[in-house]
C-alpha cells in the first residue's frame, strides 16, 4: 500500500489516497471487500447521476454497481489491476481511479487507466489531481511507462487531463453514450512517464 497523502476538500474533511492491495481485496472474510464495493458502488452511482459517460446507463442500481466493483476487487486480488481511493478520515470514499496492469505480452511497458471517479461532493477540491499524482506514482512503482485513457470529448475530466501533462491522441466522435442515451464523443490521450 502506499503512504496516504492527506488533501483538504471543500467540506474541510481529511482526504487519503492509496492503493488497495491484493491481499485487502481477496480477504477470505469479505468484510473489507464488501465494505469497499459499496463505498466505490456509491460514488459511481453519484457519476452516473451526474451524467458522467463511463459505461453505465441511468437505469444502474446499486446492486449492480457493487457487482461491477466486487468483479474489479477480484482483479485487483488476481494482480490484474491497481486500485487508488480516496478516502474521508472516516473512511467515506470520494474517489477512485483504476490502473489496468494486465496487458499482452508485447505491450509489459503499458497500462489504462479506467473508472477514474470523483463524487460530486468533493469536486473542485484538487481531489481528481491528487489521484492522477498518486497514480502515476503507481504506475512508476508498477514500471508502467506509457498510460492510455479515454474521457468524454469536451468535459471537466478532458482539461483535467491535459493540466496533468497528458497528450491527445484523437478524438472518435459519437463513440458512446451518456446515461441519458445521447452520444458524446471519446478523446484518447496517452502520457509518458
Amino acid at each position: 500500500m502506499t503512504a496516504p497523502t492527506p488533501h483538504r476538500s471543500t467540506d474541510d474533511s481529511l482526504h487519503t489516497v492509496h492503493r488497495i492491495t491484493a491481499q485487502a481485496a481477496a480477504a477470505d472474510d469479505g468484510t473489507l471487500a464488501h465494505s469497499l464495493a459499496s463505498g466505490l458502488a456509491e460514488v459511481l452511482c453519484d457519476c452516473v447521476a451526474g451524467g458522467a459517460s463511463v459505461g453505465f446507463m441511468a437505469d444502474l442500481t446499486a446492486a449492480q454497481a457493487r457487482a461491477f466493483w466486487q468483479g474489479v476487487l477480484q482483479g485487483v486480488a488476481r494482480g490484474e489491476r491497481a486500485l487508488l481511493v480516496a478516502q474521508t478520515a472516516d473512511g467515506r470514499i470520494d474517489g477512485t481511479v483504476q490502473l489496468v496492469l494486465a496487458q499482452p505480452p508485447n505491450q509489459p511497458h503499458r497500462a489504462d487507466v479506467a473508472k477514474m471517479l470523483v463524487h460530486r461532493r468533493a469536486r473542485r477540491a484538487g481531489l481528481g489531481q491528487r489521484l492522477l499524482d498518486a497514480l502515476d506514482a503507481q504506475a512508476r512503482a508498477e514500471g508502467k511507462t506509457v498510460l492510455v485513457l479515454d474521457t468524454v470529448t469536451g468535459g471537466d475530466a478532458e482539461r483535467l487531463y491535459q493540466r496533468a501533462g497528458w497528450t491527445p491522441a484523437g478524438v472518435v466522435p459519437r463513440y458512446a453514450l451518456f446515461p441519458d442515451g445521447t452520444f458524446c464523443g471519446t478523446t484518447f490521450f496517452y502520457k509518458h512517464l
